[in-house]
């Protein structure tokens, strides 16, 4: 194997007290950050609804983005609003819009869905930033849906099908018509028409119908590229389920090295996987990035990748303990980190790079989740070596020492103990 650093001599058990300082600084830093300021739960874990919404330019500043949202009964304060970019083109022309939990249908007695009226909330928001004198005589075809477009088709009949061929047959038309035009806003334009002019390009479509449209359609400044919600016992049942499954994956990971190396390797290894699982976390409060189930993902998959270096660096003490019997353990765990050092940081390097380009050009959706392993990878090969080891050193050094006492015990008592001939003449007296 190619060795990066030749012959390594670094005495890592010597700068274990150094170790435990700074992973024990950052565990405080996380841990006051989670009890004071919490996590930044996503909408799969609070519950709520995810709205996507695209701009023709840029978006409008958020306080007036709040003010909209206010007009419609939703609580500025609780609103989060991200921008975000096009990965490949850079243009910053969209916002996800996060709103709170709402018991809309108690509130309002309407039998419509949570997500049909957060929906309208949005979208009577987005439409203060059209002009007024367009938004009262006109529809806006950036928010139409393909059905309410059909049924303005046959209220307005505009090519004049149902006197010559019946209510039936123009429905039929009318519906190819207004599924055309959709389609082409939603996959050719990303959701959002800049100009009506733009559906020439549409086929199957007859001019007389897109001369007629700018009578009776407007294309508005943003349109709501996509909506999501999740209800608060889903969204509970989200949180159980990825606790459940974190702690599943250590006790089969604490399971499988104790069969395969001892048991308290197997300790070791699930501790430094807490600890690294518990500063990304902390990390994470820290800068309030939001944790999603992509998260989640990524802390399993940082679970899985922590373990490997660390059984490397462990299976190489197995094979010295057996080579250098007369060797002192110290040494020899020195010696294991040292000899497996340049494959640790070739692999770990390697995907530290594919991961930060990842997080630099992956885009908004994969942003948690690169950042999630960036800092994992670090912090699990830092605890493969700092952490996992020392431990395992301890445990072991511990109970040598106590082996040792054992027998030094045993001939104490049995010189304090009197002998047969002093115990007859004890009794004899």
């Amino acid at each position: 194997m190619y060795e990066l650093i030749k012959n390594p001599n670094v005495d890592w058990m010597g700068l274990k007290r150094g170790f435990i300082l700074v992973s024990l600084v950052l565990l405080l830093l996380g841990g006051v950050s989670a009890f004071t300021r919490g996590f930044n739960l996503g909408i799969d874990f609070a519950g709520g609804t995810l709205v996507n919404v695209k701009f023709k330019e840029a978006p409008p500043p958020e306080n007036r983005l709040r003010e909209a949202l206010a007009q419609q009964g939703i609580d500025p304060s609780k609103v989060v609003i991200q921008p975000i970019s096009d990965p490949i083109s850079g243009i910053k022309n969209e916002v996800l819009i996060r709103l709170p939990q709402r018991e809309i249908g108690q509130k309002t007695g309407s039998p419509e869905s949570e997500l049909d009226v957060e929906k309208r909330a949005i979208l009577a928001a987005l439409n203060t930033f059209n002009p007024p004198s367009e938004v009262a005589t006109k529809l806006d075809l950036n928010t139409i849906s393909r059905d309410r477009l059909r049924e303005v088709f046959l209220a307005e009949d505009p090519l004049r099908l149902i006197p010559g061929s019946g209510r039936a047959a123009a429905e039929l038309e009318y519906t190819r018509y207004a599924e055309a035009i959709i389609q082409y806003r939603d996959r050719e334009q990303g959701g959002l028409l800049r100009d009506l002019a733009d559906l020439r390009a549409v086929q199957n479509v007859p001019t007389a119908l897109l001369q007629w449209l700018p009578q009776r359609f407007f294309t508005g400044n943003a349109a709501m590229i996509s909506a999501e919600i999740v209800g608060p016992q889903i969204g509970q049942e989200l949180r159980q389920r990825a606790i459940s499954v974190t702690l599943a994956s250590l006790v089969g990971m604490l399971i499988y090295i104790a069969f395969r190396f001892e048991w308290v390797y197997g300790v070791a290894a699930v501790i430094a996987v807490f600890h690294d699982v518990l500063i990304t976390l902390g990390i994470f409060s820290l800068v309030q990035k939001e944790i999603s189930l992509n998260v989640v993902a990524a802390l399993l998959t940082l679970v899985g990748y922590s373990v490997n270096d660390t059984i490397v660096v462990f299976d190489r003490i197995r094979e010295n303990l057996r080579l250098r019997r007369r060797e002192g353990l110290v040494k020899i765990v020195n010696d294991s980190i040292n000899q497996t050092l340049s494959r640790t940081i070739l692999t770990s390097g390697l995907t530290l790079l594919a991961v930060l380009a990842l997080y630099l050009f992956g885009g908004e959706v994969l942003s948690g989740f690169s950042l999630a392993l960036l800092v994992g990878i670090i912090v699990g090969t830092y605890s493969s070596i700092a952490i996992a080891s020392p431990i395992m050193l301890w445990w072991q050094t511990w109970r040598s020492q106590r082996q040792a006492r054992r027998p030094a015990a045993r001939s104490k008592v049995a010189e304090a103990a009197p002998s047969r001939k002093e115990r007859r003449a004890t009794a004899s007296r």
